[in-house]
């Protein structure tokens, strides 16, 4: 985790070993979960899955005060209001912990990712990306045209977005129902919702570039050399940044020579990864692809586009992550069968926002 979130969990701590411990081994649990890299190989998930629940449970209580409680039946436990706060207040915790970093992962590529306190300011400034134009001009010409460039600014306001879900209080302090799970769960749903309005945005933007013959950032077919033009231009514009091209993988499996005569073996990098991983010096790019919850198997990354970016260049999404998760738990004895309503909620805002450079092949 970066300096910023690390502070956040001490912070959050105050000095209990059982919750910088939690945080630890939660973040190598949600890392093997995901398949992501830098996890701890020694054990399997359903071990560290043990262990972050029980590290969880003992968290709740050193952050409710209730070190008696351990020693309590389970049902006990319903009385105490403040286990319910506690609880939820680690559970936030963690979620704001991962959550950053692995939206990163997704659309990192292409989208600046910042956090902000409550309130804080979420201003852009947007540099001018114009030279400005040098001519000729005789000895005796003391001056030449005059040149003014204006920074714009872009605000991006934050959103409330939430989710309810049953949570049942007996179930989960008896460790019937894996705590771990559940957060595991509300991070990716809340980075799918992410994910989700980045992408769009990104190819609405993307769609709406100029097409004009020659020198517009939107080509209609694919040939190598009008991906390679289309590189050189993203390139020269952007003050010389290398571009790459990216794309879903079946977008990529029309990034190929235009010579027919080529060929590859099983074991070629063609064959493993399914795509060339560099065509005439420019990196390619697999974007992963997201699922379009609303609609069954659905797919939110369009396959009929590649994307021409510099992300050495200022990046062309700006995304905003307002505050901490704030949770609204029901009482435990509000219905008849003992199950507890949980709305999470987390306010975040993304917009195109930057003065680079990018280009579009429609496939």
């Amino acid at each position: 985790m970066n300096k910023k979130t690390k502070d956040n969990v001490v912070m959050f701590a105050g000095g209990r070993k059982s919750i910088l411990e939690l945080a630890e081994y939660f973040e190598d649990y949600y890392k093997h979960f995901n398949k992501k890299d830098g996890y701890d190989t020694n054990f399997s998930l359903d071990e560290k899955e043990d262990v972050v629940n029980a590290l969880l449970r003992k968290s709740v209580i050193e952050r409710c005060g209730l070190s008696f409680a351990a020693e309590e039946p389970v049902e006990n436990w319903f009385n105490y209001t403040s286990v319910k706060e506690a609880l939820f207040g680690v559970v936030n915790m963690l979620v704001d912990m991962v959550l950053p970093e692995s939206i990163i992962d997704s659309i990192g590529l292409y989208t600046d990712v910042r956090t902000i306190g409550w309130g804080d300011s979420t201003s852009f400034d947007v540099e001018p990306r114009d030279l400005w134009l040098v001519s000729k001009a005789g000895n005796a010409q003391r001056t030449s045209e005059v040149h003014k460039q204006f920074r714009g600014q872009v605000t991006i306001t934050p959103e409330n977005h939430e989710f309810t879900v049953g949570v049942s209080m007996y179930r989960v302090l008896a460790g019937k129902e894996s705590l771990a799970n559940f957060v595991t769960k509300a991070v990716r749903s809340i980075e799918t919702a992410v994910t989700v309005e980045a992408y769009t945005a990104f190819q609405t933007a993307m769609a709406a570039l100029d097409s004009t013959a020659t020198t517009g950032l939107l080509v209609s077919g694919y040939s190598q050399p009008s991906l390679i033009r289309l590189c050189e231009q993203v390139s020269a514009w952007n003050g010389g940044a290398k571009p790459i091209v990216a794309g879903t993988a079946t977008a990529l499996l029309n990034v190929l020579p235009d010579d027919a005569n080529y060929r590859y073996f099983l074991n070629d990098t063609y064959a493993t990864l399914g795509y060339m991983p560099v065509i005439n010096g420019y990196d390619v790019m697999r974007l992963p692809q997201v699922a379009k919850i609303q609609t069954e198997f659905d797919r939110v990354l369009s396959d009929g586009y590649l994307w021409i970016v510099s992300p050495s260049a200022q990046k062309l999404l700006k995304l905003v992550l307002e505050g901490n998760m704030l949770a609204n738990t029901s009482g435990v004895w509000d219905r008849a069968d003992l199950t507890q309503t949980s709305t999470l909620m987390k306010r975040w805002g993304v917009k195109v926002c930057t003065n680079a450079v990018a280009g579009t092949i429609v496939l």
